[in-house]
């Protein structure tokens, strides 16, 4: 138990040390990092779709497919290149969908549809942390590496489930799904949502970029789609009859335990931040 306890400390503290520093550290050391995240996410995610018997999805290519989603994403936000560079990942769907005519597996619709869900729902989401990273200043007609709204969104989920684990605990009596998370709370989940608006109004003193209320409205639509992509993780594992993704993070469980709220979190906040700057 204590040996475990170190382990999950041990764990814990080098992988926030290790995405905060390349968050902060260069525009080069956030796309090698994400880079890296998405095609091993992408990958763990095949091979948990191919413990079953009905599905055989490609997970190299899958997981290819996210990482060039990626970098593709990363340039185009970076204006280095125009929307051309997006062909490759074109073709690699059409490489998806066509070679199921040939290779007779037993269930070609269920390999496309998992084969796509890959990139829509663990691809996709990384690759829109570009867009959070990289803003165009009209003014100067240039894109500057701001790291501090994708690295607030990992705060404010760490922060609520921080908050939701201390204060369930505490107090947490009424669940919030007990269908698919037995153990989360009304109470954690707001407790949680408590910790990640404080921490808001530090960002908005340090970062005034934006102001209060808008950072307040950041970290509470992290909060609530966090949540979300949780349970959403929560439901695909039970219903693959799996307890963690992988076990690529000794004590923590694989890529996507560690990354599900954010997989939610990020489009959501994309989509928010985009209608901020159409009011």
């Amino acid at each position: 138990m204590k040996s475990n306890f170190l382990q999950r400390a041990i764990t814990g503290v080098l992988f926030v040390v290790v995405l905060v520093g390349c968050i902060l550290y260069s525009p080069l050391s956030f796309g090698i990092l994400f880079t890296i995240i998405g095609a091993l996410s992408v990958h763990e995610f095949g091979h948990l779709i191919n413990q079953s018997s009905e599905v055989q999805i490609n997970k190299t290519i899958t997981a290819l497919g996210g990482a060039y989603l990626f970098l593709a994403v990363m340039g185009f936000c970076q204006s280095t290149i125009g929307a051309q560079v997006f062909l490759p990942y074109l073709a690699l769907l059409l490489y998806l969908m066509i070679t199921e005519l040939y290779l007779k597996k037993k269930n070609p619709i269920g390999n496309w549809a998992f084969s796509m869900l890959s990139q829509l729902y663990v691809a996709l989401p990384f690759a829109l942390l570009n867009v959070l990273a990289f803003q165009y200043n009209p003014t100067e007609s240039s894109v500057t590496y701001n790291p501090i709204l994708p690295l607030s969104i990992f705060v404010f989920i760490w922060l609520s489930d921080t908050g939701a684990y201390c204060v369930g605990s505490l107090i947490g009596k009424h669940r919030l799904f007990e269908r698919i998370s037995p153990k989360k709370s009304w109470e954690g989940s707001i407790g949680g949502g408590v910790f990640s608006i404080a921490s808001s109004f530090v960002f908005a003193h340090y970062f005034p970029f934006m102001p209060v209320w808008q950072w307040a409205g950041l970290a509470l639509i992290v909060v609530i789609f966090g949540t979300w992509g949780d349970l959403t993780e929560s439901l695909m594992k039970r219903q693959l009859g799996i307890k963690d993704s992988g076990h690529i993070l000794p004590g923590h469980g694989g890529m996507l335990d560690r990354f599900d709220s954010a997989l939610l979190a990020i489009p959501a906040a994309v989509v928010y931040l985009y209608v901020l700057t159409l009011l």
